[in-house]
């Protein structure tokens, strides 16, 4: 692996043409926060799936989009003697210290359970107006939820035991078939059937299971499986939608063995 000089070395030459991009290439002349933006979302849901695919090569290039994005959006700032890099990670390096008191001062934390409630009391203290302050707006719901649940949980807010929390899950697939059976409106079976999925995600929290890592995983196999299918119709020289559903679940099946 790389040594200390040899990272600051490689950081020092992205700066540098950082900055003759920004200064030479039409492209990243024009460049502003606004353009920049949906790239860089597009750019994290790559190293998203670059985690999720267990592919280091593609991880370790997803990160270097991410970490330009992070140089890039510096540099511009740097330009109207907003803020650049450096502020950027002293900023970085002085939250990490803050937040981390059990390191760098005489709190105690046993466990990484303690460090997350210490973390979200300590960002109380300095100035957010509520736990959940933190979670973004735009965030996926699935996402979103899980985070949410997690803030509430570390000041407390939160079922005791997995068995509480799975009677809840019973309780709301109760009323979402009432509703299902009624005739509610769909506002009302969108409001139970959401209840449903978010008592869930708290499930899966409460059994250490990642509920957006756990749908990825299932979205994958199932493109894959489905795949298949579109494969074996292929090459028996059917039309997809005139397989039929019985044959078309014996291929599923073949996928499964596979």
């Amino acid at each position: 692996m790389n040594t200390t000089e040899q990272k600051l070395e490689a950081f020092q030459r992205i700066l540098t043409i950082m900055d003759e991009l920004r200064e030479q290439c039409p492209w990243d002349k024009e460049q502003t926060f606004q353009s920049l933006r949906t790239n860089t979302i597009e750019e994290t849901y790559e190293l998203c799936d670059a985690i999720m695919a267990g592919d280091m090569t593609e991880i370790k290039k997803e990160l270097g989009d991410v970490l330009l994005h992070i140089v890039f959006y510096s540099r511009i700032a740097s330009e109207t003697n907003t803020f650049d890099i450096a502020d950027v990670i002293h900023s970085l390096c002085e939250k990490l210290i803050n937040r981390h008191p059990h390191i760098y001062g005489n709190a105690q934390a046993d466990d990484a359970e303690q460090v997350k409630q210490n973390w979200e009391q300590i960002k109380l203290k300095e100035g957010n107006k509520s736990v959940l302050g933190g979670v973004p707006n735009s965030l996926p719901s699935l996402v979103k939820a899980y985070r949410m649940q997690e803030k509430a949980a570390s000041v407390g807010f939160d079922w005791d035991t997995k068995e509480q929390v799975w009677a809840k899950v019973d309780e709301e697939l109760i009323e979402l078939k009432h509703e299902l059976d009624s005739d509610s409106s769909m506002a009302k079976k969108e409001d139970e059937f959401g209840d449903l999925l978010f008592a869930l995600i708290n499930y899966g929290r409460h059994a250490g299971i990642n509920p957006d890592n756990a749908l990825e995983r299932t979205n994958q196999k199932f493109k894959t499986r489905f795949h298949y299918i579109e494969e074996r119709a292929k090459a028996e020289n059917i039309n997809l939608p005139d397989a039929g559903l019985e044959l078309m679940d014996s291929w599923w099946n073949e996928a499964k063995r596979k």
